[in-house]
């Protein structure tokens, strides 16, 4: 079984984000950018998966910038066999990706596409379920557990009150939640094997997809400054501030 591993690459999550002067929107310059969070969580599953002898070929597919190549050469030292770059220098929308990736499926011919349920730059937590939908493949979102039985997917997903199972027939669209796993750190020997994995590189302008912006940002602001807090007396007095300044009991 192959299948396919769609990674983004972002502001690293552990750099503060900072805003242009215009308000225009994040300055990218000199930071440090690396692989979504919840991409790592989908990468790790497949390789999992691939350990377990469930799956054959991890194949990781990015679209965006040459320097993407990095964060591919990531999930290949995680243990991903090749990887696909759609280079391009635009800010590409979810539905865009969608449907690029619906065209590397039916190239690629993959049993089931692993990918985080959103990406921490735009948290729009949108490509999977339009992928799925352009597909006409099964669904399951917010994955905490994968078992692979037979010709389906046991997948798990959180919900209010409790947990949900889904029986998933392949091919299907996963996406991944951060219980689901705990991504490895890729040692200095699957770096260096990683350097010699295949890449294929293609020009976006190949799929015949319009990657024109659909919505515009208006603005861009940093978040207020938090205030700082305060000793109470008492009980009595935490309830006042609740009730009389708070306002919320």
């Amino acid at each position: 079984m192959k299948v396919l591993v769609p990674v983004k690459r972002v502001v690293d999550f552990n750099v503060k984000v900072r805003v242009k002067a215009d308000g225009s929107g994040v300055d990218l310059a000199n930071v440090k950018m690396s692989m979504n969070p919840f991409c790592e969580i989908a990468v790790e599953e497949a390789v999992r998966l691939k350990e377990k002898d469930i799956v054959t070929e991890v194949v990781v597919v990015s679209i965006g910038p040459k320097q993407a190549q990095e964060t591919i050469r990531t999930a290949l030292a995680m243990g991903a066999d090749r990887g696909i770059l759609v280079e391009t220098d635009q800010m590409v929308e979810p539905l865009a990706v969608a449907k690029v990736l619906a065209k590397i499926v039916e190239e690629e011919s993959p049993e089931m596409v692993i990918l985080g349920k959103q990406a921490i730059d735009d948290d729009s937590n949108q490509t999977g379920q339009m992928l799925a939908a352009l597909l006409g493949w099964p669904q399951g979102t917010f994955a905490s557990e994968l078992v692979k039985e037979s010709d389906h997917i046991l997948l798990t997903r959180e919900i209010d009150g409790g947990l949900q199972t889904l029986k998933l027939n392949l091919p299907a669209v996963i996406t991944t939640d951060l219980r689901l796993n705990e991504p490895r750190y890729a040692s200095l020997p699957n770096i260096m094997k990683a350097k010699r994995k295949p890449i294929d590189v293609k020009d976006s302008g190949d799929f015949g997809v319009d990657f024109t912006p659909r919505l515009e940002v208006v603005e861009t602001s940093e978040p207020e400054g938090r205030k700082a807090g305060v000793i109470l007396e008492g009980v009595d007095e935490l309830v006042a501030k609740l009730k009389n300044e708070a306002g919320v009991i």
